[in-house]
């Protein structure tokens, strides 16, 4: 299984990602940026997730 990274000087904290897939993505609201919590997409879709970002900022993991 891929795992999901957000690059954080990428990242502008829209809140995309968490209101697509809140079981694996939560803001930071002290740095304003998104942070993973989980790696198990389960419900959500991560793929979609990744299209979703307007700035790029998250990837599957190498």
């Amino acid at each position: 299984m891929s795992k999901v990274k957000v690059n954080e000087d990428l990242c502008i904290g829209c809140g995309t990602c968490e209101a697509i897939c809140p079981s694996v993505f939560k803001m930071d609201t002290e740095k304003g940026k998104s942070t993973v919590i989980a790696q198990e997409c389960g419900d959500c879709n991560c793929q979609e997730t990744i299209d979703s970002c307007p700035v790029n900022a998250i990837s599957f993991a190498e």
